[in-house]
């Protein structure tokens, strides 16, 4: 059997093997205007850039209709973003090819709300927690299926990223209403903008004082390269991420960084692959060397405990 081609155009065959789904699907989606394709001279062909935009977009809801989670060629992940994602997705790449690893950065809740809906195999997700042991009072813990398994990936910083020497003198939180100050913010539905817009609160800190709290992007690394720009005063990120950039940092919280897994993808050979690469001393040594992570437990099950 001949490999799928991974050029820039495919064939009905070679979509159906990168799915991992029947031939029948595929003209069924190409019939009904449901997956990226165009007709010449009367066969059907697939931009392979295209369909792995149409992959990606579905995470983030925007392909239509949730696809089964039967098993397949490519996994699929949505959810909080963090900087050494890339890590796992290139571990993941050599063990499993020809076999792709697509990650929708949608934010912690749209994540959760992915695999609620069967689109994702799993989430990233940053909520909350009280104490070390357990998942306990996430802001939202309701959007974990009760049934769902939750692995430690790390534990990270999450700060305030400022420019080298900190020229503006900016010493916490309620210095971001300060007038002239600009800052840059996550996307609603991160963690991050969840842990922000709680801090502000108890800070009794009015959001519309803050000159570009509107301001959004959807990563850590965009937030620092904004401030690296000079474009943002202010940005909450990570450690790592300041330290990638060159920036200074004002640590503010320690969190736990997650996957959440549905039971009914927990033993399929990607997930159980993936699995096995987050507990390997490979993925620890080469997160540990980024610094900012505490990975002494990645890998760990995180029994789900009541809210209440």
């Amino acid at each position: 059997m001949s490999k799928p081609n991974t050029g820039d155009l495919m064939q009905v065959r070679e979509v159906a093997r990168y799915l991992g789904i029947n031939e029948k699907k595929v003209y069924f989606l190409a019939k009904t205007g449901k997956i990226p394709c165009t007709r010449v001279t009367g066969k059907w062909t697939f931009p392979k850039k295209l369909i792995d935009r149409w992959i990606e977009g579905s995470a983030s809801g925007l392909a239509g209709q949730p696809r089964s989670l039967e098993e397949r060629s490519f996994l699929l992940a949505a959810g909080s973003d963090d900087p050494s994602l890339g890590i796992l997705h290139d571990l993941y790449a050599v063990r499993t090819r020809p076999a792709s690893f697509f990650m929708a950065t949608v934010g912690s809740s749209a994540g959760l709300h992915a695999i609620q809906d069967g689109i994702a195999d799993f989430a990233t997700a940053h909520l909350r927690e009280q104490g070390r042991g357990a998942v306990g009072k996430y802001e939202e813990r309701d959007l974990i299926p009760t049934d769902a398994v939750v692995v430690e990936l790390f534990y990270r910083e999450l700060g305030l990223l400022l420019p080298r020497g900190n020229p503006k003198g900016i010493k916490s939180v309620r210095d971001l209403a300060r007038p002239k100050l600009s800052f840059i913010n996550r996307q609603p539905g991160s963690g991050t903008r969840i842990y922000l817009d709680r801090e502000l609160a108890r800070a009794r800190l009015n959001p519309r004082k803050i000159l570009g709290y509107e301001t959004e992007v959807s990563t850590h690394l965009e937030v620092g390269l904004r401030v690296l720009k000079g474009e943002a005063d202010v940005g909450l990120a990570t450690r790592t991420t300041a330290q990638l950039l060159g920036l200074d940092f004002l640590s503010l919280t320690r969190e736990r960084f997650d996957i959440v897994v549905p039971k009914e993808r927990f033993f399929t050979q990607s997930i159980q692959t993936l699995l096995g690469i987050v507990g390997s001393s490979e993925f620890r040594d080469r997160v540990g060397a980024l610094g900012g992570y505490d990975v002494a437990e990645s890998g760990r099950i995180i029994p789900l405990t009541s809210h209440d």
